[in-house]
């Protein structure tokens, strides 16, 4: 059997070209006996943790890599052979993303040349016409900067001429010492994505598929093929078939390789990260209970700290302390929730207010070392001050160190509706009843039966098209996204790990990859949220402040006005005011929220 390995991959994570996948084109390249894919999406690395995965479970080897378009010259396919080459293609991407505006990347030739150091690099001829002397200058100059370390691609997609082209780039990569390596221009699994593939090139063109002309490909040949199909393809350039198994077997960087590594800024001076910790924690244990530590308490300590030790995790919760440190120094109020609710160290530490004494608290359900998941705190701050804090991380770690996580966002079945009736020219009432159909739906499905009851055919050809396009599409990525707060933080470069890249709001930066990618990966990352009820907190404790001072003798609050009462609580528990008779806190009721909305 023919070895062959694919080297030129789009997937759907470049946005409205691939019609497939990371995961459908790793199982499909591993059950047609290929022996390695690499997934090259466009200026971006954003898809290749779920190829990784993919490429894991089907037991197919991933080469990871990139598709560069240059502003200045024609676009390459970039292999790292290493964890260092990597990491600079990383930086590379970086470098594009930071100097454009979100969704872009600029990205010059020499750019690249300063990044090449271990790049493999499979030079791209122009689409359908016969290479120039301009390009044949071009490949030249390339091959010279990189010997041994640059091929020519070659296609044969059946669209006419394929016998006559290949000819000519063989000779070209002869002359110029940049050997022809065989590539299909992949984007989409299987054939039966073509139709998908077209709608989404009509969208990113701004036509319909009926108006897309040659900006559409001429056939369903950018699909997988098996090793023995590309053999015939390319029966008379066989060298072409084995020097894709000779780049692949060069490039032997794995995702897996990848070990992050948490920030150890925090540490005291001639002290450890996990003294720093410990002292923090008992400080802040005499402060919380300032007649004495109970034993309840002390020995959840003591079980809490061996386990952090253990994991390795001090440095993560030092950055979290320093956070919180920063937000309350400033008054920003800020509270720590969810399952971090559970450690009398975030306790202690000031990050949440849930007193351990006073509950059965299950610290491994924040932490544990059977489940080998990392830590996840979440820290509420006042929504209008919250960028105050996202800006102190910044400023402390730098823009190469600190990141936004992404989130992937998706086409849901009403966007999904609604981009296919857009592609197949359907009008704008249709597109509204056909996104009406799902509206409020749990299920979000499309559905032929509500299609109907809307007053529509669903047998009629263009709508069924419509519908089977919105099928297909729904659950593609449409475009990245910031997280609502997660922060991803390193002890060396962030963007040798993934590149990063500018969000839409201004002073933000996010690194390509989402949680779902972090978790697979083991990187930590913390979160910093916003919530609205803690501005109305503020405004709350400012009126209060503004008619009774900042001191209060709980006895004089009348016995009939609890929300009050609550509210003069929880400024002293958030360090807001000084609460005197604070042995009676322990009387109050549960805070009802209702009430910051009346004193307001």
């Amino acid at each position: 059997m023919t070895a062959y390995a694919e080297l030129q991959v789009t997937s759907n994570f470049s946005f409205l070209r691939g019609a497939a996948h990371p995961e459908e084109l790793a199982g499909q390249a591993a059950a047609l006996g290929q022996a390695a894919i690499a997934i090259t999406d466009r200026n971006t690395l954003a898809g290749v943790v779920r190829a990784h995965l993919a490429a894991r479970a089907a037991d197919i080897r991933l080469v990871v890599g990139a598709r560069l378009d240059f502003t200045d010259a024609p676009g390459l396919l970039c292999l790292p052979s290493d964890r260092a080459a990597y990491g600079r293609l990383s930086r590379l991407i970086t470098l594009g993303r930071r100097r454009a505006p979100k969704g872009e990347c600029h990205i010059g030739i020499g750019d690249f040349l300063d990044h090449a150091e271990g790049q493999m690099t499979i030079a791209l001829p122009p689409d359908r016409a016969l290479p120039d002397d301009a390009f044949a200058a071009h490949l030249g100059q390339l091959a010279g900067a990189l010997p041994g370390r640059c091929w020519l691609a070659g296609q044969n997609l059946m669209a006419g001429g394929d016998a006559r082209r290949l000819a000519a780039l063989a000779g070209l990569a002869e002359a110029a010492g940049a050997p022809l390596v065989a590539t299909n221009d992949v984007h989409y699994h299987a054939a039966t994505r073509r139709a998908v593939q077209d709608a989404l090139c009509a969208l990113r063109e701004h036509r319909t598929v009926a108006a897309a002309g040659h900006h559409l490909f001429a056939n369903a040949e950018r699909r997988l093929k098996s090793p023995d199909e590309m053999a015939r393809l390319f029966r008379h350039h066989p060298g072409a078939l084995a020097r894709t198994i000779e780049i692949a077997e060069r490039c032997r960087f794995d995702l897996a390789e990848l070990v992050y590594e948490y920030p150890d800024d925090g540490a005291s001076p001639g002290l450890t990260p996990q003294e720093t910790l410990a002292r923090l924690t008992h400080d802040g244990a005499k402060t919380r209970y300032p007649d004495g530590v109970p034993d309840k308490v002390q020995a959840l300590l003591d079980h809490e700290l061996a386990l952090i030790a253990e994991l390795g995790y001090a440095n993560y919760f030092l950055t979290v302390h320093d956070i919180v440190r920063f937000a309350r120094d400033r008054g920003i109020l800020c509270q720590g929730r969810g399952s971090a609710a559970n450690s009398a160290v975030c306790y202690c530490l000031g990050i949440t207010a849930v007193d351990p004494a006073h509950m059965d608290m299950l610290f491994e359900r924040f932490i544990s070392a059977a489940r080998g998941e990392p830590p996840d705190i979440d820290v509420d701050f006042e929504h209008e001050r919250r960028e105050e804090v996202i800006q102190y991380v910044y400023r402390k770690f730098g823009r190469e160190r600190a990141g936004l996580t992404a989130t992937v966002i998706h086409y849901r079945a009403r966007s999904a509706l609604r981009e296919a009736a857009k592609a197949m020219g359907l009008s704008r009432d249709v597109e509204d009843a056909l996104a009406a159909t799902v509206a409020g739906r749990r299920s979000g499905s499309v559905d032929d039966g509500y299609i109907a009851e809307a007053g529509l055919d669903p047998t009629e050809p263009r709508l069924a098209h419509a519908l089977s396009l919105a099928r297909e599409i729904t659950g593609f990525p449409r475009h990245l996204s910031q997280h609502v707060g997660g922060f991803v933080i390193t002890r060396g470069r962030l963007d040798e790990l993934a590149p990063i890249a500018n969000a839409a709001m201004a002073d933000r930066t996010t690194i390509e990859w989402d949680k779902n990618d972090l978790d697979a990966l083991g990187i930590l990352k913390v979160d910093l949220l916003a919530l609205g009820m803690l501005s109305c907190i503020r405004k709350a404790f400012a009126l209060i402040e503004r008619h009774h001072g900042s001191r209060f003798d709980l006895a004089s609050v009348p016995a009939d006005d609890p929300a009050v009462y609550d509210m003069l609580c929880r400024a002293d528990s958030l360090g807001v005011f000084q609460v005197e008779s604070r042995a009676q806190m322990s009387m109050l009721p549960r805070l009802r929220p209702r009430c910051f909305y009346d004193l307001v």
